[in-house]
Formats: structure tokens, sequence, C-alpha cells
């Protein structure tokens, strides 16, 4: 079998079946901490839907979280063979521009909401300031 016959099955792998090579290359337990890593930008995002002090951070925040978690498991879905190929990127790690810059936008729309919260909630959730925690 030679390196062409070899990658016949997924003919454009590096796009938007790059779970597939994932799981492949860096085995089993990779791929959970990949998962993993959805699911703490999942806790970390509607905990921050909690912590928002006004409706509209609220609900960009529980938006923006749905939408990325929601795309990463779609892609999932499809990789796995669970739904039909729906040409949806894994954020973060597909390949192309437009798909990682609008997920680093949302990502610092988070950044910016969390970056409201009032320091006596964040000290009620158990979690320091970040001019404390630097002095």
């Amino acid at each position: 079998m030679n390196a062409k016959q070899k990658f016949l099955y997924l003919p454009e792998g590096h796009t938007d079946f790059i779970f597939a090579i994932v799981a492949e290359e860096l085995g089993l337990l990779r791929t959970l901490l990949l998962l993993a890593g959805f699911m703490l930008i999942l806790w970390r995002g509607y905990r921050l839907y909690w912590l928002a002090d006004n409706d509209f951070g609220r609900f960009l925040a529980i938006g923006l979280t749905t939408s990325i978690v929601f795309q990463a498991l779609m892609n999932m879905t499809v990789v796995v063979g669970l739904a039909p190929t729906k040409g949806i990127p894994l954020p973060f790690i597909s390949y192309g521009g437009s798909s990682l810059v609008s997920t680093l936008v949302c990502v610092g729309l988070l950044l910016s909401i969390s970056a409201t919260i009032p320091s006596e909630e964040r000290e009620q959730a158990g979690e320091t300031a970040s001019c404390e925690a630097a002095a």
C-alpha cells in the first residue's frame, strides 16, 4: 500500500475531519483531553453567565459559550459518524483562518465579560482579583 492509498478515506483530513487525525495520531487519552478542554470552556462560560452583572453580558456569555461548544460537539459527532457531514470546523484546531478568527473574537468577548465581574462576586466564587494576585 503506497502513501496515496493510505489516506483515501479522508481525502481532506486537515480541514473539517481534523478530529479523526488528532485521534489517530495522539490516541485516546489526548482525544479525551481535547474533549475535556471544550467541557472546561462550557463550564467556565456558563459560570460566567451566573456571575455577570448585567443581562447583556449574561446572554452574550451563554450564547457565545453555547456556540463554541455546540460547534465542537457537532464536528465530533460528524467525525465519529453519528451525524451526516455538515462542514462545521472544529474550533481552534481546524484548518482555515476565518473560523479561527471568529472563535478567537468570541473568546475575547467572553474575557471582556469576565473583566466586568465585580470583585465581591469573584471573592464569593473563590477567586481573587487579578490586581490582588499580582500584589
